[in-house]
């Protein structure tokens, strides 16, 4: 009897966000008998106690913790590829720049395969991680096989350099049995006021999401309507210039920054609109899931976005950078039910047929056996 392909997914965590969840999703919805998937992680000084880990350990998979000494460690190769051979791993599975380039030089060390999931591409500011980033998307020509979240992506992975026999489009999937249990039972430990309009951001806090833009929506807003209040979960590198930047508003008191929440997604369940001003995306996984619990949403029209959003479908869409009217589309879901219940209906329904974490997972499979050389 052939035994179970072992796949190593591979990530170095800056927090527990949408690449985290992705990988949670997959590996809860690959068959075991097919698909053997363990966790490796790089474990820095500032990065101890992973959240990812803990909810790995909890579907009973294995997690490996490989200890990096700053940004690239290059002794963290060769912890990864004795562990690839101690655990004849068949195939190292990569997600973000710093995973590629590791992941890639130990497999090739190890004598196995490589296959890389970009999950966007990354505004870096500074050049050094300008230049580790372009490494990074190098390193992509050398996969087995390239598995971009969005049509966009795939795209940008041909403008790299990546060959064309190279890449797969596997549609992006999330984790529905956990949402829709929240949804439709889970009254959840999250309490909000009955006469304010909660808007709510779940993500990241860096430069991609753009979120002083949102911040200066929400600002607007506030001044011709009281009931509004603006909650942001997440963390990241600019969160304390935001919260700096959102206390000089007038809106301020209207506005929390709540950081990394356990109980996401039952605050997702309390707002009346989610909302997004990223500039880049690949498919937020954010979105996806305040679209599967049946919140409306409203969103900068950007590539990636596009593929879960139809305007006046499945939610609003505003051209890049046009605050106002941005800002208008917020205002018609939180003012006008009927057209909210419209979105989000449409919405739901759309995201439970085409972004299954099981279709995901099934088309996962056929691809890791058709790579895969099972000794």
């Amino acid at each position: 009897m052939r035994r179970p392909i072992n796949v190593l997914q591979f990530i170095c965590p800056t927090g527990f966000y949408g690449a985290e969840r992705w990988i949670l999703a997959l590996t809860k919805n690959l068959k075991e008998d097919d698909i053997n998937c363990g966790l490796a992680v790089t474990v820095e000084d500032n990065s101890r106690d992973l959240e990812i880990t803990k909810h790995f350990k909890s579907l009973n998979r294995r997690v490996f913790e490989i200890p990096m000494r700053g940004r690239f460690d290059i002794s963290a190769v060769l912890k990864l590829s004795r562990l690839i051979t101690e655990e004849k791993i068949d195939i190292i599975h990569t997600h973000g720049y710093k995973s590629d380039i590791l992941g890639l030089i130990a497999a090739r060390f190890a004598g196995i395969k490589a296959v890389a999931t970009p999950h966007g591409f990354e505004n870096a500011d500074d050049w050094k991680l300008k230049a580790y980033i372009g490494l990074g998307n190098q390193f992509l020509k050398w996969f087995d096989k390239v598995l971009p979240l969005s049509e966009q992506l795939c795209r940008d992975m041909n403008d790299i350099g990546v060959k064309k026999q190279k890449i797969v489009y596997i549609q992006n999937g999330a984790d529905l049995e956990e949402i829709e249990g929240i949804r439709l039972h889970d009254a959840g430990p999250v309490e909000r006021s009955p006469d304010k309009k909660r808007i709510g951001f779940i993500g990241q806090m860096i430069g991609r999401k753009n979120l002083f833009d949102l911040l200066d929506i929400f600002e607007n807003l506030s001044q011709k309507h009281d009931n509004l209040e603006l909650i942001l979960l997440g963390d990241g590198e600019q969160r304390e210039e935001l919260e700096v930047y959102a206390k000089a508003l007038s809106s301020s008191p209207s506005i929390e920054f709540l950081g990394f929440q356990h109980d996401r997604l039952h605050w997702l369940k309390t707002f009346d609109i989610f909302v997004m001003t990223s500039t880049l995306e690949g498919i937020p996984r954010c979105l996806m899931e305040a679209m599967a619990m049946g919140i409306p949403v409203a969103a900068y029209d950007i590539a990636g976005i596009d593929q879960l959003i139809t305007h006046k479908y499945t939610g609003l869409l505003a051209p890049l950078g046009e605050k106002e009217k941005l800002a208008a589309h917020w205002e018609k879901i939180l003012f006008d039910a009927e057209l909210a219940n419209q979105l989000s209906d449409a919405a739901r329904g759309f995201v439970y047929e085409h972004f299954s974490g099981q279709r995901m997972a099934r088309e996962y499979t056929e691809l890791f056996k058709g790579v895969a050389i099972v000794k």
